[in-house]
């Protein structure tokens, strides 16, 4: 019976300690991922050739924003990290004009947003006279506090990609120019047709 017994306390701990042995990867928080989100990386033109790319790029941005902008909301927004935060907002886009964000936060504000989540994206270029114009059409869906859904919204984003050599490579960085632009109506009016 005391062999039995010293058995099955040696299995115990050597289950023990293997347990304690296998060590978890640390998974980030969201907080910490928010929290060092930047608009400081570039990336190398080669790269960028794919469409593909330039909208796994864009969804990260769009996501990346639609994160701070929910903290920022979600907070009291006259302390020093809320002042971190709105800077930080301010530099995804390519002037940084409060105005920019404006519309975003009022409409995440009066729905009383805790997350958003962006969904499907496509990306699409429109020439305007001489210019030729990025713009990303995507949807983004809206929790609240107890992560239910307060609804799914259709938006668009205008963006624009800077060319930012970094050690004789041409490389770019990505800004937003505008969320939700005014598309200019068509210059075909429609009319009465007999």
């Amino acid at each position: 019976m005391k062999n039995l017994n010293n058995i099955f306390l040696f299995i115990f701990s050597i289950s023990v300690i293997l347990s304690a042995c296998n060590k978890d990867t640390a998974k980030r928080s969201d907080l910490d991922i928010v929290r060092t989100n930047n608009n400081k990386i570039t990336y190398p033109v080669t790269s960028m050739d794919s469409a593909q790319a330039i909208s796994s790029i864009t969804k990260q941005k769009i996501q990346e924003l639609f994160d701070l902008s929910t903290l920022y909301t979600s907070g009291n927004r006259d302390t020093e990290i809320d002042s971190v935060i709105y800077a930080q907002m301010k530099s995804y886009f390519s002037e940084k004009d409060s105005s920019k964000l404006s519309p975003l936060l009022y409409q995440l504000d009066s729905l009383k947003v805790q997350t958003a989540k962006v969904g499907d994206i496509s990306v699409s270029k429109k020439i305007r006279g001489k210019d030729t114009l990025d713009f990303a059409k995507f949807s983004v869906e809206y929790f609240d506090a107890r992560s239910r859904p307060v609804g799914k919204f259709e938006k668009n984003a205008q963006y624009i990609l800077k060319t930012s050599p970094v050690n004789f490579k041409k490389e770019f960085k990505f800004y937003f120019v505008e969320f939700d632009p005014i598309f200019p109506k068509d210059s075909t009016s429609t009319g009465v047709t007999k």
